[in-house]
């Protein structure tokens, strides 16, 4: 299975981007899809993930400004990312997880100027 992450980019602090990310390869169904970030130097940390259930959980810094929407039958996982802010910047990392299996996209860049 490989996960294809696309959307990131440069883009001024207050504005948007949409990230994007799909499964393909072997038969794979996620029971987890979710976003994570790493910015240089550190961690790489969780963004948001969502459920086959629909269950979403965010980190406390992007609440009320990300949102994640999945389709598990269809393997693809959505960030959309809106009043960005500088310290949003880093590698975007798409994950799709169930009970045996973790997959990781290949990471999109994501850079929000001042």
């Amino acid at each position: 299975v490989q996960l294809q992450a696309s959307g990131g980019g440069l883009v001024q602090a207050g504005g948007s981007l949409r990230l994007s990310c799909a499964a393909s390869g072997s038969t794979f169904s996620a029971s987890v899809m979710g976003w994570y970030r790493q910015a240089p130097g550190k961690q790489r940390e969780l963004v948001a993930t969502i459920s086959t259930g629909g269950k979403t959980n965010y980190a406390d810094s992007v609440k009320g400004r990300f949102t994640i929407a999945g389709d598990s039958a269809k393997n693809t996982v959505l960030l959309q990312m809106n009043s960005l802010k500088p310290e949003d910047t880093a590698v975007y990392y798409c994950n799709m997880r169930n009970y045996v299996l973790t997959y990781w996209g290949q990471g999109t860049q994501v850079t929000v100027s001042r």
